[in-house]
């Protein structure tokens, strides 16, 4: 057999393999070492009582950040704000739960059980959702399980762009316009249609339209770069890092360090962080995700422009050579 097929044969046998290793590790480890890591929590009320429950608190080092608010009133603030993920409330009748099932299902329930944990022994604990997940989607499921398609939907549009050969202002032109109908249209499922996300619909539409062009210019800018490889790199730094580190189906403090903050730089991660704020909280806390989209956005786009004045290498290196003005050859 020719050396050339072999060595395509084994290529494959290997990259397989560590592709799957690569996938099982991004995607199943951060979801197997689920646990608080510096959560922010309030505590409110009065001293000493709510001193001895910080203290409870504390005793589990460096799962809980704790804030101290005056009153029940401040920390429902605090938590509508996106400060907090919940609050314990020190009372006359003891202690009372905070919650935002809308900050993540899973961090309430977390925090359902550490407020058990730190209360007397015998002590019931009632648990007030402040801002409820929407009944649609009580448990996030749907909310967790979008970021993945409109990943892929911004993958999709950079790769396009770059396999038919659309160059500069076109190929952004293109994004740009991808993105959007793809905001319009995801939000209409999942507004309209499903209901498992809330808020303004222009407001929701907007956030999924940035987040999809976000990915989308970061590929297309990489492939303008890089060329064909940057299709690649980008793939696999949108889906593979992307996805699995956002932290989008429990919460960024609840995965394994650096992988939560690394998730909250690449635009799955801020673009679900954006859409929860805006959906659910009346867009608090909505700075850092915005300002992260619109940079990968800019910078994407900025290099397909740049890469839209060089010469297209792929273009002449593929092209044929053309024999209809050679002169006939003889026998």
């Amino acid at each position: 057999m020719p050396a050339e097929p072999n060595r395509r044969a084994l290529a494959v046998i290997l990259l397989v393999p560590l592709i799957v290793t690569l996938s099982l590790w991004a995607f199943s480890w951060p979801a197997a070492r689920i646990a608080p890591r510096e959560l922010p929590v309030g505590i409110a009320g009065a001293a000493p009582a709510a001193d001895q429950l910080q203290k409870r608190f504390e005793q589990r080092e460096g799962a809980f950040e704790i804030h101290r608010y005056d009153d029940a009133d401040a920390a429902r603030a605090a938590i509508e704000d996106r400060a907090v993920y919940g609050a314990v409330v020190v009372t006359e009748k003891g202690p009372q739960l905070l919650t935002a099932s809308a900050a993540g299902p899973v961090v309430s329930q977390l925090l359902t059980e550490a407020a058990k944990g730190a209360a007397p022994a015998g002590t019931t604990v009632p648990v007030t959702d402040v801002v409820a997940a929407p009944a649609a989607d009580p448990r996030g499921a749907a909310l967790g399980a979008s970021i993945l398609p409109l990943a892929l939907a911004g993958v999709a549009a950079g790769a396009l762009v770059t396999v038919m050969r659309l160059r500069g202002a076109r190929a952004a032109l293109t994004l740009v316009g991808a993105a959007g109908l793809v905001g319009a249209a995801a939000t209409a499922v999942a507004h309209s249609w499903l209901g498992v996300i809330t808020g303004d619909w222009w407001a929701d539409a907007g956030v999924i339209g940035l987040t999809v062009l976000a990915v989308a210019s970061g590929v297309g800018g990489l492939a303008a770069l890089l060329g064909t490889k940057g299709l690649s790199v980008g793939a696999l730094l949108m889906v593979l890092l992307g996805n699995s580190f956002s932290g989008v189906t429990s919460a960024p403090e609840l995965l394994p360090e650096p992988v939560g903050e690394i998730g909250q730089w690449l635009p799955p991660g801020a673009g679900g962080s954006l859409l929860r704020s805006v959906a659910f909280f009346d867009g608090a806390a909505t700075g850092g995700a915005v300002l992260i989209l619109t940079a990968w956005a800019v910078l994407g786009l900025t290099a397909v422009l740049i890469g839209g004045r060089r010469k297209p290498e792929a273009d002449s290196a593929t092209q044929l050579p053309d024999h209809r003005h050679e002169p006939a050859r003889t026998s």
